[in-house]
């Protein structure tokens, strides 16, 4: 079934709308990673509820702090993800002032109950709502009790990494992509970090030194990884590839702003205005500034062998 997105306001959410009643998991949700999903889970265990979602933006660090926040999942690739995980609808709350100012009781009252019509609710057990973040998951318990609707609140997930326990979070998974472990944040995440975007004309500088890539365009709130180069997996329509990915300056050429250059392997079709999605696997080293084009192309040839002896290795396993 096709995802259905309801953006809604504190004072009208249509009820034509929304497919009622249902069952919801509640939060923010940033990365869906393997604890969100176990938040999620519960809500499919009444199948004469519609599985929702509901979540705020923007998220509400950045109502509070006045900075956009760069997002793990922006809304339309949180939308993919829900509709593979089998959520029927994605209820999107608008956090604003009045929002920010709702007291816990006026919350489950007038936004969970009366209008959203939950009748059942999974949160976790760091969840916090209402004004000031006075109320708590067991609180919700409490108010949700008196409309006879059952909420479920899910423990935190931890991963064993070197037989050491850490707590899965999405602040630990910005950590992991910051200092170049893609794959600690896949084993979070429980699939590889991902870049989806459409492939934009760039200065063709790689094609004239025998390394054609493709300049990725994404989301401008996707959070970006530690600045460098990475062995990654390209999805294309019904094509996995594989490809080394410069995520940088280019101070080489004297690049000022942030570009993203994939080149792919063994590929020469054109894929200008294509959409692809670009997953992370390892990191390779930092940028560097070399004294010369063929100084570059020399490091481009030495990145991609060592990103084939990888997915030679990969394919062993």
């Amino acid at each position: 079934m096709v995802l259905k997105i309801i953006t809604t306001s504190l004072h009208n959410i249509p009820q034509d709308t929304i497919i009622s009643p249902c069952a919801i998991a509640l939060g923010n949700f940033d990365g869906i990673h393997k604890g969100h999903q176990q938040v999620i889970q519960p809500i499919f265990d009444y199948p004469h509820l519609t599985p929702s979602l509901v979540t705020f933006i923007p998220h509400p660090q950045e109502f509070f702090t006045g900075t956009r926040k760069q997002l793990l999942t922006p809304i339309p690739e949180k939308c993919q993800i829900l509709e593979d995980l089998g959520i029927q609808q994605l209820i999107l709350l608008p956090f604003d002032r009045d929002l920010a100012h709702l007291t816990p009781e006026k919350f489950v009252n007038n936004i969970l109950i009366e209008q959203i019509q939950a009748k059942f609710i999974s949160v976790g057990e760091d969840f916090k709502f209402g004004y000031q973040r006075q109320g708590n998951a067991e609180y919700l318990q409490t108010l949700a009790n008196k409309y006879n609707v059952k909420v479920s609140i899910t423990q935190e997930q931890n991963l064993t990494i070197n037989n050491q326990s850490m707590r899965i979070s999405s602040s630990y998974i910005r950590d992991s992509l910051l200092t170049g472990k893609p794959e600690l944040a896949s084993q979070m995440l429980g699939r590889e970090y991902q870049l989806i975007g459409q492939v934009i004309e760039g200065q063709k500088l790689g094609r004239k030194i025998g390394f054609p890539t493709a300049n990725l365009r994404v989301y401008p709130e996707k959070f970006l990884p530690k600045i460098g180069v990475y062995l990654v997996q390209i999805f294309l329509e019904n094509k996995h590839l594989w490809g080394v990915m410069n995520l940088g300056n280019k101070p080489t050429v004297d690049g000022k702003n942030i570009s993203i250059e994939v080149h792919v392997f063994d590929f020469n079709n054109d894929l200008y205005n294509k959409k692809i999605t670009v997953k992370l696997i390892k990191f390779l080293r930092n940028e560097q500034k070399f004294s010369s084009l063929n100084e570059l192309k020399k490091q481009i040839q030495i990145d991609c062998e060592k990103a084939k002896f990888i997915i030679s290795d990969l394919s062993r396993k």
